[in-house]
């Protein structure tokens, strides 16, 4: 298949699961907002962190909103546009549905990781990038053109990051005889991206800066704005 084969398909899904979200609103709007309060718990959290410290592994609290909205922004793109796909694979495996992948004529990665699309996660990438300006603007921040597009590409290699460390996780279900509840460990290594870089030592450096570099997520695009 050519690029402009795989677009086709991409924009095909991406169209079924418009009108699949159109013809359930109130789901839509529900998970929206599910997704808002997670945002909303971690934003209070800085603040109440704040109000009893100026500096947090060196970085203040409009910094550290920086980082946090950042890596949010990070993974509200993957969920929108690859979480619903993968968090699947594992069930399709076991029933025998992923063999329905391997037949289609495309590489079997992208058929299987860009089936849906969760609008209420790109909607809710708006709000993070909401938050991201604002922290800049009270870090009294005023980036160029280059500036903004190093950052784009930072928040890209963080999606290519955070979607490959989902990937090996689930692709533990090939292996696993009961890969249920796999998708936490995901989780668990993507909570590292909204924590400073220098909160890490010794091993847990090793291992989430350079191994599973989930760290850099987060630190590579917010840091270069403000140091």
């Amino acid at each position: 298949m050519s690029l402009l084969s795989y677009l086709r398909v991409w924009l095909a899904s991406a169209r079924y699961s418009v009108i699949r979200t159109l013809m359930f609103r109130g789901d839509f709007f529900i998970w929206s907002m599910v997704e808002l309060f997670w945002m909303g718990v971690n934003l209070l959290l800085i603040t109440v962190i704040y109000q009893h410290t100026s500096s947090v592994a060196g970085w203040n609290e409009y910094e550290m909103l920086l980082l946090v909205g950042t890596a949010m922004l990070v993974q509200r793109l993957l969920m929108g546009f690859f979480w619903s796909s993968l968090f699947e694979l594992g069930r399709n495996v076991r029933t025998g549905a992923f063999d329905f992948f391997l037949a289609q004529p495309g590489h079997p990665l992208f058929m299987a990781s860009t089936r849906k699309l969760d609008p209420d996660g790109l909607a809710n990438s708006v709000i993070a990038l909401g938050v991201v300006g604002y922290a800049a603007h009270k870090l009294g921040l005023h980036p160029t053109a280059l500036d903004l597009a190093l950052y784009a590409g930072l928040v890209l290699a963080g999606l290519v990051i955070h979607y490959s460390i989902l990937v090996l996780t689930m692709s533990l279900s090939f292996w696993l005889k009961s890969a249920q509840n796999i998708e936490g460990s995901y989780f668990t290594i993507a909570e590292f991206s909204r924590l400073p870089r220098e909160a890490f030592r010794g091993a847990t450096s090793i291992i989430f800066v350079w191994v599973l570099p989930a760290v850099v997520v987060g630190n590579a695009p917010a840091r270069p704005a403000w140091v």
